[in-house]
């Protein structure tokens, strides 16, 4: 027998906000002080929405939720209504305002402390009307949002996805994995930077997980240093300091140091050894034209990643998983 649910008269939007902040929270308390309001009010809330859909949303566990697969299928659909009145919310700002609009930018750990601040600072300048919005993630919890219209588009690190996803990956610079130092660190000193000469030198390093992390530690057994022995700390601007004050040196994506290379503070170390590319640039959305503060947006970004480039900190590539970066080069001041 089919229910007829009338979801088009009966369906509020404060509801399908709720129903987002629990799926995405995984829990009703957590949920509740996300959305400011009480967990019995919430609960109600829920039970509202079962009661409309005629579904069980959602499994109690012993600790937080569940989704049931009518409560996923409603989540992924709340995200494109909501989505969409967010995107009429800033068409409707663009008619009253031409010069500025919004960007949702998700973007990449690397990406959000290397090329974006520099890239944001440059939108703001040419376009101080336009607002950004900033979203930081793994690739496998942007893409669904990107999918959804959540997001505009996503800026980082392009990694194969393990199947074919259509969304069009536009890459515009490699960031390798390379040894960093202070400017004048001793070992720029040295005629040529052996294996041996690293190995003398305490090690800083971050704290990532993922494939970054998985990355930097290949990079550190092709080179034979011990992890041992080094410092890790999750704060990039620890890392930093520690790297400015003392003679120790860091393994990491370099252009999340971008900042002070470009300030020539922090130089890159050249490696004995080729760096595996790494290649990063932009993940558009499917068959959705990129708003008109989204242009803005990457055009400053690619401006920004042209700089980064004619200071020798990153190869510039316009194609995918092309061109062998080798850090070979010893790095300018600044590079």
């Amino acid at each position: 027998m089919t229910i007829r649910r009338y979801l088009n008269q009966r369906l509020k939007l404060h509801q399908l906000r709720a129903l987002e902040a629990i799926v995405a929270q995984g829990s009703l308390l957590r949920a509740a002080a996300v959305l400011g309001i009480s967990q019995p009010a919430l609960t109600r809330m829920l039970q509202e929405l079962e009661e409309v859909t005629g579904q069980r949303l959602f499994d109690r566990l012993p600790r937080g939720v569940r989704p049931t697969e009518a409560g996923m299928m409603l989540a992924q659909a709340a995200r494109r209504i909501l989505a969409e009145l967010r995107r009429l919310d800033e068409a409707l700002d663009r008619i009253s305002d031409p010069e500025g609009g919004t960007v949702a930018i998700g973007t990449l750990p690397v990406a959000a402390t290397g090329v974006l601040p520099g890239a944001l600072t440059r939108l703001t300048a040419e376009h101080p009307g336009i607002r950004v919005r900033l979203e930081q993630g793994r690739t496998e919890e942007l893409l669904p949002k990107l999918a959804a219209g959540e997001i505009d588009l996503i800026v980082g690190r392009l990694y194969e996805p393990a199947m074919p996803d259509g969304f069009p990956r536009e890459p515009l610079w490699e960031e390798p994995i390379s040894i960093i130092a202070r400017a004048g660190h001793p070992v720029f000193e040295e005629a040529e930077v052996t294996l041996e000469t690293l190995r003398r030198y305490d090690l800083i390093l971050p704290t990532v997980s993922q494939r970054v992390g998985q990355e930097i530690e290949n990079l550190l057994a092709l080179l034979s240093l011990e992890p041992s022995s080094s410092m890790r700390s999750s704060s990039y601007g620890f890392i930093r300091e520690m790297l400015l004050a003392t003679d120790m040196i860091s393994v990491m994506p370099r252009l999340m140091m971008a900042g002070d290379m470009l300030r020539g503070v922090l130089r890159v170390v050249p490696l004995p050894v080729p760096a595996p590319q790494r290649p990063a640039g932009l993940i558009l959305p499917r068959g959705r034209p990129l708003p008109p503060a989204g242009h803005a947006f990457v055009a400053c970004l690619r401006a920004h990643v042209a700089e980064i480039g004619e200071r020798g900190l990153a190869a510039i590539t316009g194609r995918h998983m092309g061109g062998r970066e080798n850090n070979r080069t010893a790095a300018r001041p600044g590079g």
